[in-house]
């Protein structure tokens, strides 16, 4: 989960747009090749960006809330999205891939240990990674917590959201017969897969549009249609990592397992209105971790780029760079 809006409003809080220095397609298996991007400073202070959804795909904009002088920022597009390829494939497509592929970039870019910098989708990831990886880890930046728990996804797709945007919820559910709408991932899962090109594209438009109108506290009413690729690979992989509860054992792993990265610091930016992973989840991470240092924005929701959660965004990072000694970075 995880959508920008109002990138022009947030713009000026954030550091120039800078290129990579390096750009590279990475073969990790499974027939899938990522794509994977360094800018900075080639001898920074290593930070991986994981970029929600799943399926959202990193953006230039995500290499600006850092100094490029200080940092060395790492960003891929996840299996089968953006410009990873194949694209829209859930074939060898789980959570546990993902942590291999981390790993694997890790490794091929010769990083020791690094900072983890993800939302949404992308703060999941990173925790999971972390609990599995946690000698690989400095330090989490989180923004907009979601712990893949069943609550979340009833909050979300069973109309608890859709409380609040009656008219919103009732174009999402509309597209699916009155007898199916009791698993409304179950129903769209049946027509993002149909094998059907214009079906599939017709429904992963509605899956987009329900959470990218939601995304901002700032809300206008319906956005544009997402461009088809975007949306068909995002509402694809969105739903089968979902479908499938993110692959995880059991619900709440994510918070039973924190003993594991218990001595690991971290931040965690959550918008106080946010309508797509509402706050209680880094509320309860926070009481957990005592570690954690939770940044609760006021008058913010869920996007990235959103003023409020960019400033602090930027904040986090500039105080993560003057730690970067005694993190051993």
């Amino acid at each position: 989960m995880d959508k920008s809006a109002g990138q022009k409003r947030a713009s000026q809080l954030l550091y120039p747009l800078v290129d990579p220095f390096d750009q590279r397609m990475l073969d990790v298996g499974d027939g899938h090749r990522l794509y994977v991007e360094q800018c900075g400073h080639p001898d920074g202070i290593p930070v991986i960006v994981l970029h929600g959804g799943p399926g959202g795909g990193c953006s230039p904009a995500m290499r600006r809330y850092f100094d490029a002088d200080e940092f060395r920022v790492v960003l891929f597009d996840q299996r089968g999205c953006g410009r990873s390829r194949p694209h829209a494939s859930v074939s060898a497509n789980t959570t546990w891939h993902l942590v291999e592929d981390i790993e694997t970039i890790r490794k091929t870019l010769g990083i020791e240990r690094w900072v983890l910098f993800g939302g949404s989708w992308g703060a999941t990831l990173a925790l999971i990674y972390a609990q599995t990886h946690p000698d690989r880890v400095a330090y989490l930046a989180l923004r907009g917590v979601f712990l893949m728990t069943q609550a979340e996804l009833d909050w979300f797709y069973g109309g608890g959201a859709g409380q609040f945007w009656p008219d919103l919820w009732a174009r999402f559910a509309e597209m699916i017969p009155q007898e199916e709408r009791g698993d409304m991932i179950g129903a769209y899962h049946r027509r993002l897969f149909s094998g059907d090109l214009m079906m599939e594209t017709r429904f992963a438009r509605a899956w987009a549009a329900w959470e990218n109108a939601l995304a901002s506290i700032d809300h206008e009413g319906p956005l544009g249609e997402a461009p088809t690729d975007y949306a068909r690979a995002f509402a694809r992989l969105e739903n089968h990592y979902f479908r499938n509860r993110g692959f995880l054992d059991r619900d709440g792993q994510l918070l039973q397992d924190i003993p594991l990265i218990a001595h690991i610091p971290a931040t965690i930016v959550q918008g106080r209105y946010d309508m797509v992973c509402p706050p209680a989840s880094a509320w309860r991470l926070a009481e957990r971790w005592g570690r954690a240092d939770l940044r609760m924005v006021p008058l913010a929701g869920h996007a990235l780029s959103e003023p409020g959660i960019s400033a602090e965004l930027v904040r986090t990072m500039r105080g993560v760079q003057r730690q970067a000694a005694a993190l051993g970075l």
